[in-house]
């Protein structure tokens, strides 16, 4: 069995990952807001944590997965307002807009899609047990967690109290009995969603949401927690100390993993800046996988920064690796490997995901075993080399097209298959009568709709540009 390191934020160093229970590894990552289209950004957490729980599966007998969906929040209700339509259905909307963005990435479906409003009788529970605790308490029909009644508190942050007050901008509000203090429980007015509760008609804060789904579907001590570096500070510093005093256990989560932001110029990509890009707007000039492709190209823990750039570099990539298998058939895919055992995987691809889920160092080994698959010269080494460059795809959740395929479709040319052949036929024709000056045209013509071709001992191929 391999030997995983992951960077642990808790820690603030790379360290041995040993779960709680080898026969069951618990992961839960946080899911999006759904009030609009998520962004490229919001994406990277979703593959990032993808190719974590792929390799996983190939390690232990039993990984469970968790990724919520945050469908109640103030900007779902602004959204809402806005739109002129009703909270639930927007929420909705775009809970099943981001699913498919997902599916757009190659993102493989967690065990469990939590919802927060599915949770809300969880919720009230887990914020009895607080304020019975005193670790919380209501006022004014808000109910706050006592920030002071848990020494751990600031140690995932590694920020002083002071620092945390100041960088979070938190309302002093006088329901507060501590400026620190973040709500559990808030009031709800007619036009908001609510639920009754001990403390009245209400809704939960942020922060308690993931407690409670977290604890029903993996447990009160989980092993890995995922999420984006923004997160750190406060959701992820107030959900460890609720859990904690909730759960009566100093160890909630073993592993926190954070991902850095993707930058668009010197600033991170926010709807707040407003300098998004979302992954619905992409799929529509780029396919899923040269934008997943994209987003592994830089190690997970450090920013990215996005741009067409990038975009195309990853595209021109992904083709040298289908080139490979196109230049080699066969009759497997990268599919075939997704039940596959762990001896059936590259070493040098797995080593890397296995040292902090190295992913340039992954991608540079699946170069390798490209130009390895290339220079095969027995039926053999072709064999061996093009399964390990499937295997190592689907780890890393690429090459999932059929090669001919992926030179062959998409796009937005004019022209259809059967008319690219027939014109490469008679291209084909044109130069065996001598007729140059027609091939010529013919080759202007496809080059013109987008159309690259290749002469080999073979025939001609070609692929859209």
């Amino acid at each position: 069995m391999p030997e995983l390191y992951f960077h642990n934020t808790l820690s603030g160093r790379k360290e041995l990952f040993t779960p709680l229970d080898p026969n069951r590894v618990t992961v839960y990552v946080c899911g999006p807001t759904v009030y609009n289209y998520v962004h490229i950004g919001n994406g990277r957490p979703a593959v990032v944590f993808d190719v974590l729980t792929r390799l996983l599966r190939l390690i232990y007998p039993e990984v469970h997965y968790a990724r919520n969906v945050t469908d109640i929040d103030d900007k779902i209700n602004a959204a809402a307002l806005e739109n002129g339509e009703p909270i639930q259905a927007l929420a909705d909307r775009f809970t099943e807009a981001y699913e498919n963005d997902m599916l757009t990435l190659g993102v493989i479906k967690p065990d469990v899609t939590p919802r927060a409003t599915h949770h809300i009788a969880e919720i009230i529970t887990m914020i009895d047990e607080l304020i019975e605790t005193g670790h919380a308490y209501a006022n004014e029909g808000h109910v706050l967690f006592n920030v002071p009644s848990d020494p751990e508190y600031g140690s995932l942050s590694r920020r002083s109290l002071e620092d945390m007050l100041d960088g979070a901008r938190v309302e002093v509000a006088p329901y507060k009995k501590d400026p620190k203090d973040f709500v559990l429980w808030k009031p709800s007015t007619p036009e908001q969603p609510g639920w009754e509760s001990p403390w009245g008609v209400g809704r939960p804060g942020w922060h308690i949401e993931c407690s409670a789904m977290i604890r029903k579907h993996l447990g009160r001590s989980i092993d890995i927690h995922g999420g984006g570096s923004d997160l750190t500070f406060p959701h992820h510093e107030n959900e460890a100390a609720q859990s904690r005093c909730a759960n009566q256990t100093p160890e909630y989560v073993r592993y926190w993993l954070h991902n850095g932001m993707l930058t668009m110029g010197a600033e991170k990509m926010s709807k707040s800046v407003g300098n998004v890009l979302t992954i619905h707007e992409l799929a529509e000039h780029h396919s899923g996988e040269a934008l997943r492709y994209a987003l592994l190209r830089g190690q997970y823990r450090s920013q990215l920064a996005w741009s067409e750039d990038l975009i195309g570099e990853a595209e021109a990539s992904l083709d040298t690796l289908y080139q490979a298998l196109r230049d080699h058939p066969g009759d497997e895919t990268a599919a075939d490997f997704s039940q596959a055992t762990l001896d059936a995987f590259p070493p040098s691809v797995v080593e890397a995901l296995c040292d902090d889920l190295n992913t340039p160092l992954a991608l540079a080994a699946m170069h390798e075993l490209a130009a390895t698959l290339q220079k095969a010269v027995s039926d053999a080494e072709r064999e061996d080399a093009r399964r390990a460059l499937l295997a190592g795809g689907w780890l890393l959740g690429l090459l999932n097209e059929n090669a001919e395929a992926h030179f062959t479709t998409g796009g937005s040319n004019a022209l259809g298959n059967d008319e690219i052949d027939a014109l490469i036929n008679e291209r084909n024709e044109a130069r065996t009568n001598g007729n140059f000056a027609r091939a010529d045209e013919i080759r202007d013509q496809l080059t013109a709709a987008g159309i690259e071709l290749e002469d080999t001992r073979d025939g001609t191929r070609w692929r859209r540009a």
